[in-house]
């Protein structure tokens, strides 16, 4: 294993100043948002092959990699019919705009009542555009279900969260990730990692950013070792090529998963922070990694 080092603060600064990032329209915690021009830096896209993601999450790795060809995949059936109805121009900018104006107009008259009620609706309708109305009217953008597979997330307590600046901007991130999706041959899949990996050959490139073993976040439920001990395995086992996005170490602990199973892949590190509140005594430093096999 070779570990590369790591880049300053002042120069990922640098990095993300110097190009626009596509940021979709879909929220959620542990967004690569910030760390995209890192991933960008050292990965390299198949030739002629496809790009995959097991995990896609809000898709921000590959709306901002682009790849022509690609396979994205997650068990969050949501997210993958939000992408979908994209994909197929059952959600425009112009809808988005319309639905967000009449029930942000409705959210402001009722407040958290009306936002209870959306919610109940979309555990009956699953439609994608309720889905996005509460990840930007919950609290802390967060998506999580419970054991029933319903959405659970509290509302933000602001009731005049849709303001016309706001409704523009997740529309103009809509537009753009349309045109990205309509200008490329990408297939939107629910499915669990393993199915995905056995669509990979050689020539193509595995993306992977999993969840943090042992924590159930109710996104699509608990990640275990044995599970992160499994797709260690595939990754090495794959003719594809591997990149794994994961965290090294903070000032608390140290990942020693990343050291056991992945250790014979190039590392890259980079430095960010992640913070609770707006106060600096809760931000921290955290190390992360790209551990690639080409």
């Amino acid at each position: 294993m070779k570990s590369v080092s790591q880049p300053s603060l002042f120069d990922f600064a640098i990095h993300t100043d110097n190009k626009k990032i596509v940021v979709p329209p879909i929220k959620c915690q542990g967004i690569k948002t910030k760390l995209v021009p890192f991933i960008k830096e050292h990965i390299s896209l198949p030739k002629n092959g496809t790009w995959i993601e097991p995990f896609m999450g809000t898709g921000v790795v590959a709306f901002n990699v682009m790849p022509e060809k690609a396979i994205l995949t997650d068990k969050n059936r949501h997210l993958i019919h939000f992408y979908k109805s994209i994909q197929d121009g059952t959600i425009t900018s112009a809808s988005a705009r319309e639905f967000l104006e009449y029930h942000g107009k409705k959210l402001e008259e009722s407040g958290k009542d009306y936002y209870i009620h959306i919610r109940n609706e979309f555990n009956k309708n699953s439609d994608p555009l309720y889905f996005l109305f509460l990840n930007r009217a919950d609290f802390n953008g967060m998506i999580r279900f419970n054991s029933k597979g319903q959405f659970n997330v509290p509302f933000c307590q602001k009731s005049n969260r849709f303001s016309k600046s706001y409704i523009t901007k997740i529309c103009n991130q809509i537009k753009t990730v349309s045109d990205i999706i309509q200008g490329n041959d990408w297939t939107f899949i629910c499915s669990d990692w393993q199915d995905t990996f056995s669509k990979a050959k050689k020539g193509d490139f595995i993306y992977i950013d999993p969840p943090y073993i042992g924590r159930d976040t109710s996104y699509v439920g608990e990640w275990p070792e044995e599970e992160a001990v499994s797709l260690a395995q595939a990754a090495h086992t794959t003719e594809a090529g591997v990149c794994l996005s994961m965290w090294k170490e903070n000032e608390f602990r140290i990942n020693n998963h990343l050291y056991d199973y992945w250790s014979d892949f190039k590392w890259f590190e980079y430095n960010h922070f992640y913070h609770i509140g707006g106060k600096e005594k809760n931000r921290h430093p955290m190390v992360e990694i790209l551990a690639i096999k080409s």
